[in-house]
């Protein structure tokens, strides 16, 4: 069960009428839980805890219990108060107590409507930092070096996140190619360059695949441009099918770039579009976002075509649906990001530009200033949908 309820009662009120009100309340947000009442034993478990004040007269129930749970958890703490009985006195209180301690947390009260909107995301963020926590990601190389400002705080993302970054040389990677067989690769080319470029596309696809395997990593980046030079050829069709895959594959050997699109994939289910904006116009907010590979499973059709800067190997002109989308970007400590909802206007297929190229309009168009005055690096995370509500109740957990 992906949500426990733990309660506070004052023994003043009669328990056969709290627990009516118990029953009648928790029956109408129609959200799956697990009812633990006062057995505190395993809080902290769960993607997602939630304390039912049900009384007034808890606060110095909650003060004693409190050393408790912060051996336990290290999360904000989620006060569910149906309003009666002077529950929302008690957990206003408890709340104020709680920040005067330097903790966090907050009160979940209002409409059922409204309750259960907000439980439903708290359980999406909970559950996204649930599988976030163990990860394993690999750095394949080191940063590619015009990434001057897209490096990691290894003990913060750790700390913050769950997440183990894995150093993997390049050279491994290319010894790794070096003795994966070349296959026959069944797709369609549109020259005999790009056919004749398949088969040792397709290695470097299978040699990353042993790599992620000998390391045990759920994802990954890799320093790929330098690939153009040794193997004369890129990793483009392999990053678009190990994110289908559900391996975080991300470019460039940028790390901030990599936790973002893992994040993502937690919240969104998609590892997402990591791309870099080409062309901004800050009256309208809409931008031009593009880059030479994106997951198989986000886009309607896709063609094959050279990467952009070097004119070799394979590159991807992939094609999303055309809707909703949201912006998302974390800094290399996890102390910023940047989230912002827009809508996919249009795909377009520039000669210039870098193969997968997307036209964005930003739903608040003042927002498009953060990309000339205050950017996270240069790479930012195309997730289809709107997701920026859960995201930041990740983030702020």
């Amino acid at each position: 069960m992906n949500i426990a309820i733990y309660t506070l009662t004052s023994q003043l009120h009669d328990e056969q009428a709290v627990n009516a009100v118990t029953r009648e309340f928790l029956d109408s947000l129609e959200v799956e839980h697990d009812l633990r009442g006062t057995d505190y034993v395993d809080y902290g478990t769960h993607p997602l805890d939630l304390i039912y004040v049900r009384t007034g007269g808890t606060e110095g129930i909650f003060k004693r219990l409190l050393p408790e749970l912060l051996a336990k958890s290290d999360r904000p703490f989620y006060l569910l108060t149906s309003g009666k009985s002077n529950s929302l006195a008690a957990s206003m209180e408890i709340l104020s107590f709680l920040r005067q301690e330097g903790h966090k947390g907050e009160i979940i009260h209002g409409s059922t409507a409204y309750i259960r909107h907000h439980i439903q995301m708290l359980e999406k963020a909970g559950e996204a930092r649930h599988l976030l926590k163990g990860c394993r990601l690999g750095i394949i190389g080191q940063p590619s070096d015009w990434l001057i400002s897209s490096h990691a705080d290894r003990e913060a993302v750790r700390r913050m996140l769950g997440i183990e970054l894995i150093d993997i040389s390049m050279q491994e990677l290319l010894d790794e190619i070096a003795v994966t067989p070349q296959k026959e690769v069944a797709e369609q080319a549109p020259t005999e360059a790009i056919r004749r470029s398949l088969p040792d596309a397709d290695r470097i696809y299978r040699a990353l695949k042993g790599l992620v395997t000998r390391y045990r990593l759920q994802g990954f980046t890799i320093r790929c441009f330098d690939l153009l030079t040794t193997v004369q050829n890129t990793g483009c069709l392999a990053l678009a099918k190990l994110n289908a895959e559900g391996i975080v594959a991300g470019c460039e050997g940028d790390v901030p770039a990599l936790l973002t699109m893992m994040i993502a994939q937690k919240v969104a289910g998609v590892s997402g579009f990591q791309a870099n904006p080409a062309r901004i116009d800050p009256e309208t907010g809409e931008m031009v976002f593009a880059h030479c590979t994106i997951p198989f499973n986000m886009v309607e059709r896709y063609e094959l075509d050279t990467h952009y800067e070097s004119g070799i190997g394979v590159g991807i002109r992939g094609y999303m649906k055309e809707g909703p989308v949201t912006i998302f970007k974390v800094s290399g400590d996890l102390s910023r990001c940047f989230i912002e909802e827009g809508e996919l206007i249009r795909n377009q297929a520039e000669a210039d530009l870098c193969r997968t190229q997307q036209i964005i309009r930003l739903d608040d168009p003042a927002k498009a200033s953060y990309f000339l005055t205050a950017p996270i690096g240069n790479h930012h995370i195309i997730l289809p949908g709107h997701h920026r509500e859960v995201l930041e109740q990740l983030l702020s957990i």
